[in-house]
């Protein structure tokens, strides 16, 4: 009998929308805390200016930056969870 076999006997598949939030949520806090850091550092103002927009308002700047971050934390979350998974689930063998 297979280890891995009998473990996912014993253990519930997990839903997918808990894998979802297990991504989604992790990756809010740490683009909150990253855009916290982020703008503490730098101007959204002078930012701008420098990336040629200077008709962004600083919420404006925050907000993409905000989105941005998230976007690259939940990137970097999913591929954290991919690449968990055994090979043989991923190639499709039991």
């Amino acid at each position: 009998m297979n280890v891995s076999t009998n473990l996912e006997e014993r253990m519930p598949a997990i839903p997918m929308i808990q894998r979802i939030i297990a991504v989604l949520w992790p990756s809010f806090i740490m683009s909150g805390i990253a855009t916290g850091i982020f703008f503490t550092v730098i101007d959204p103002f002078e930012l701008m200016i420098i990336i040629e927009q200077p008709d962004i308002s600083r919420m404006g700047a925050y907000s993409i930056g905000f989105f941005l971050f998230w976007l690259l934390t939940s990137s970097t979350c999913a591929l954290t969870c991919y690449f968990q998974r055994p090979c043989d689930n991923i190639k499709g063998r039991r």
